[in-house]
């Protein structure tokens, strides 16, 4: 007697392996959620190379309308002004004013997060922040990609929702599958 699922004629393999040449839709399938999920992987991927997990991760689920913390963007101008995270102050990337920021943040156990494109220069300033004194302050997994990627809104400048997003370059483009990538020419 045989048991039910293998096919004396053939390999002797379950009837559940052979299901994908059987039918190549579920292939197809496979291959479009793979796909989805590139943007995703790509971000994981680029984090632990680049990243030393300095500064703690927070998820863009948790901060979904959560107003507890202060939002700062580390990114330069142009991608700022094209679209950023609602009520995120422009901090910028390249110098790390102390004066500055001690005036934005007198409180350095308010909580306090960095994002960027994907995670890497916030972290270098969310460094600089615990570097300061701040206690509290964490690094968007993923920045303002993985938050668009999730669906999430964006807005420009006049505060209107945007589907635009910077893509930094075309390389990091990859990484950003759910808006409308913009590469302006930076300033």
């Amino acid at each position: 007697m045989v048991a039910k699922g293998y096919d004396t004629n053939t390999l002797s393999l379950p009837c559940y392996l052979c299901l994908p040449m059987k039918y190549p839709i579920h292939i197809i399938i496979s291959l479009f959620c793979l796909y989805g999920l590139r943007g995703q992987s790509d971000i994981d991927l680029t984090l632990k190379r680049l990243n030393n997990n300095s500064v703690p991760y927070i998820g863009a689920e948790r901060l979904l309308g959560n107003k507890e913390f202060l939002l700062l963007d580390a990114r330069e101008k142009v991608e700022f002004e094209i679209s950023h995270i609602a009520n995120a102050i422009w901090v910028g990337d390249k110098i790390f004013d102390g004066d500055k920021i001690s005036a934005i943040i007198p409180n350095k156990n308010r909580p306090i997060v960095v994002y960027c494109s994907i995670g890497i220069r916030s972290e270098v300033f969310g460094e600089k922040l615990l570097k300061k004194g701040y206690t509290e302050v964490y690094n968007l997994y993923g920045g303002i990609f993985q938050w668009k990627n999730m669906g999430f809104p964006v807005y420009d400048t006049i505060g209107q929702e945007t589907d635009r997003v910077h893509a930094y370059n075309k390389q990091w483009g990859r990484m950003l599958n759910n808006a409308t990538k913009v590469y302006k020419q930076k300033k």
